[in-house]
């Protein structure tokens, strides 16, 4: 799958902004996408349209559009952060934070627009992900996570609770997880969320990484596997806790996970919670940048 292409223009991290659909501040030259802007709208009432992909920030049903973490749109722009117009509004309903999109981009002289938009993320209250271990709790987008206390690497109590006031992410790892893509593309994942705001991490920002595994993820050994890549840190906590308590975690995240053959197969989702500890987004899987959910927590940090 390609990611987002060329490192150059990227949002939020002071490279370019986007707002009001205008570019205001560019890094670096490179390619003009500002010139290939108004060669496209030079083109009379010749529409120009581009696939492209990315992961949703902010929706605004008002004023029918959306804000997107996009990859690199081939021959046209640089990976960045976007707010689009939608032409269809109905569509819209359909889509919240944290859901990855397919969409056509429509380039006229009138302007830019999505004339074309497909959900990659799975629909709201998919039923694959209210069926965990434990009783079907799915929290719902804007709905208060329930409160839990679990042990951290350090063998402290954390509750969620306690993290109130602050922007917490949270994702789901076993450490004996033999496949990189998985359990450590979230850890690295949250490491270039750590990277991107290192100043606001427990202060305003707290990062969470639940181990479904207890029986074997021990405090110790989330500590050694948190060493490992360089994430036992002040405000990042590697949760353990007794079985019945991660299942209760899990299930109001809409995690599933299960033993095979002396694995254990699992699904993916990275959340988000805003600072009165509310679900602001919810990131499935791991076709996604880790660029992108930094974006996404900049826009809950920084609404």
């Amino acid at each position: 799958m390609r990611r987002h292409g060329r490192p150059g223009i990227r949002a939020i991290e002071g490279a370019a902004v986007a707002r009001a659909g205008v570019i205001v501040r560019v890094q670096r030259p490179g390619r003009c996408d500002a010139a290939l802007l108004a060669l496209a709208l030079a083109c009379g009432g010749c529409a120009t349209s581009y696939p492209a992909r990315g992961l949703v920030l902010r929706v605004d049903a008002a004023a029918s559009s959306v804000t997107v973490s996009h990859e690199e749109i081939s021959g046209f722009m640089d990976a960045m952060v976007m707010p689009f117009a939608v032409r269809d509004r109905g569509r819209l309903a359909q889509v919240r934070p944290g859901d990855l999109i397919g969409f056509r981009l429509c380039v006229r002289r009138s302007g830019t627009w999505i004339d074309r938009l497909r959900l990659l993320s799975a629909s709201p209250g998919d039923a694959g992900l209210t069926m965990t271990p434990a009783a079907p709790t799915l929290v719902k987008i804007g709905e208060r996570m329930p409160d839990f206390t679990l042990v951290d690497q350090h063998g402290s109590s954390v509750s969620l609770s306690a993290l109130r006031g602050r922007v917490v992410a949270v994702s789901f790892i076993y450490s004996r997880c033999p496949l990189p893509d998985y359990c450590p593309r979230m850890v690295q994942n949250l490491g270039r969320v750590r990277d991107r705001f290192r100043d606001r991490l427990g202060r305003d920002l707290a990062l969470l990484t639940v181990s479904f595994d207890p029986r074997y993820d021990t405090p110790q050994v989330l500590k050694e596997y948190a060493e490992h890549f360089g994430a036992d840190v002040p405000g990042w906590h590697f949760l353990t806790g007794a079985p019945e308590a991660i299942e209760r975690v899990c299930a109001a995240f809409g995690i599933e996970y299960w033993p095979d053959q002396g694995l254990i197969t699992h699904t993916l989702q990275t959340v988000l919670l805003d600072r009165e500890g509310k679900l602001a987004a919810a990131v499935e899987g791991k076709d996604f940048t880790a660029r992108q959910l930094a974006d996404l927590v900049g826009t809950i940090l920084d609404p």
